[in-house]
């Protein structure tokens, strides 16, 4: 655990979500990951195909690149974006919705880890053991507050997402929105 009269604890995130900010970060892996610059990805559900494709696209080149990648990997865009960030060396953070505690930690993830260019990292202790409604909200502001920038492959309208962008607009975070 990371509590956050740690050194380690990011400043970024009492900065950004003040009193919301968590008292303590569980995590897995590299934990140095947190200092560097951080590049958020994020995309509603029901993208359009040459969205999709574009996003993929953007996404190799972030790998290629060297870019170090911090997302929930919740939607199913973000998911096989993971899995094309996985194919790379560069440093990978997941945000999951959900306490660590009692996680499995997938196969794919172990070399990684064992590379140390992997970090699991939740601002939730204990509970909630799954995803739900309110963890995935927060987990997204989470995401936000701790990014250098993001990536925004697609916000659909009135979307959860149209509201992170939002958000990072706040924060004066740089956001890249493609015009496919």
């Amino acid at each position: 655990y990371l509590p956050q009269h740690s050194s380690d604890y990011p400043s970024i995130l009492i900065d950004r979500l003040g009193t919301d900010a968590p008292e303590r970060l569980a995590y897995i892996g590299n934990i140095k990951n947190l200092f560097l610059c951080k590049t958020a990805i994020f995309c509603s559900r029901n993208a359009p195909g040459d969205v999709i494709l574009h996003t993929f696209d953007k996404v190799a080149e972030f790998r290629d690149k060297g870019f170090c990648i911090i997302s929930g990997f919740h939607s199913p865009i973000e998911k096989e974006c993971l899995k094309l960030l996985m194919r790379g060396s560069q440093p990978i953070i997941i945000c999951p919705a959900r306490a660590l505690e009692g996680m499995r930690i997938y196969a794919d993830f172990m070399e990684a880890l064992e590379k140390d260019r992997l970090l699991i990292l939740s601002p939730f202790i204990n509970s909630p053991r799954r995803t739900n409604h309110q963890s995935a909200l927060f987990r997204n502001r989470f995401v936000s507050a701790l990014c250098d920038g993001a990536f925004i492959s697609f916000a659909g309208k009135d979307s959860y997402t149209e509201n992170i962008i939002r958000l990072l607009n706040l924060w004066n975070v740089r956001c890249y929105k493609p015009n496919v």
